[in-house]
């Protein structure tokens, strides 16, 4: 816990492994070979827990204590906030995924501005820290790296043992971070008073009321409200999900929305779900970062979000040869 309040924004670690190719029919399960037991140690040295959790045939899906943990048979990925140690996951990561055969080919590190990084602890007491952290804990074998800060509030590091010659045209990562949103939209992720139901029935009720089990209606949707105020999910549909975190409190409110995916059935389909997304929350601020894909999906997200209010500010673009092409945009309300 922060000083001055909960740090909402996250820091996403994503890990790709290779080997015998677990995901291939036929073969094992891979990364999903890990215990319970084996993924609780990991989370110790974060520092967080898991609270909930569903799955399907192409991977595992776990709500946090503090975000998000998505486990596939070649990568995992975990995303967490407040002032978690995320990058101390890297290692015993490894020495899990070598006991299962699996050698690491890339890393990619995403989070945005924090708003009290004063309260962070090593190694994420700033970003020239994170990347020494990453450089000594990552294999040589990872020889194309890269890190950068898009537009002074996106911060990226990239490391793989071959250069993407190609990203899918459809598939790709939209991270959203949303700040000062709308007090009474807000409210309506705290719990009542009085309300002494488990998280996980709180949290479907919350899924209800806010509009977010509209968002990717074909999810499964694994929910949770925290006590007394914070919310979580990870929907789960075939080998794609997305994820939502709402800290609500007045003073530095922050929800984000993760999705990885191809639109559901067409790329056109993401500026509907990120006009549902700018709905439920009506942020004074949203960032949009996407990753991969075939390179214009960001110029559908300015007509997404216009009808809440808000206007783009800055557009900025960068080539990673370990995930493809970032670009990350900025928008504000008229009175920001």
């Amino acid at each position: 816990m922060a000083v001055s309040g909960f740090e909402g924004f996250e820091k996403r670690l994503e890990l790709q492994f290779s080997g015998d190719d677990p995901s291939a029919e036929g073969h094992g399960l891979g990364l999903r070979w890990l215990g319970f037991e084996s993924l609780e140690k990991v989370l110790h040295a974060v520092q967080c827990t898991v609270v909930s959790a569903v799955a399907n045939h192409y991977f595992d899906s776990y709500v946090l204590s503090e975000s998000s943990l998505f486990v596939y048979p070649n990568k995992i990925i975990i995303k967490t906030c407040g002032t978690t140690q995320l990058l101390k996951s890297i290692r015993p990561l490894l020495i899990y995924a070598a006991d299962l055969g699996l050698t690491l080919s890339g890393c990619r590190y995403t989070r945005g501005n924090f708003i009290f990084p004063k309260s962070q602890p090593y190694p994420h007491t700033n970003f020239r820290e994170e990347i020494s952290f990453l450089e000594a804990n990552l294999p040589n074998s990872l020889i194309y790296r890269n890190a950068t800060v898009m537009a002074n509030q996106w911060h990226v590091f990239t490391a793989s043992d071959h250069v993407i010659s190609h990203v899918s045209d459809e598939v790709y990562t939209i991270e959203v971070c949303m700040t000062e949103l709308d007090p009474v939209l807000a409210r309506k992720f705290f719990r009542r008073p009085g309300d002494e139901n488990p998280g996980e029935v709180a949290g479907k009720e919350m899924t209800l009321i806010t509009g977010i089990g509209e968002i990717n209606p074909n999810s499964t949707i694994c929910d949770f409200a925290f006590d007394p105020c914070g919310y979580s999910m990870n929907g789960i549909e075939n080998d794609r999900y997305s994820t939502i975190h709402v800290t609500p409190e007045d003073g530095y409110s922050y929800a984000s929305f993760e999705w990885v995916g191809s639109g559901y059935g067409g790329g056109d389909d993401l500026g509907e779900v990120l006009k549902k997304v700018a709905q439920v929350f009506r942020p004074a601020t949203m960032t949009v970062a996407i990753t991969g894909g075939g390179g214009e999906e960001w110029t559908l997200v300015k007509g997404a979000v216009e009808h809440v209010g808000l206007r783009c500010r800055s557009c900025a673009a960068d080539e990673f040869p370990a995930a493809g092409r970032v670009v990350f945009q900025t928008f504000a309300t008229r009175r920001k």
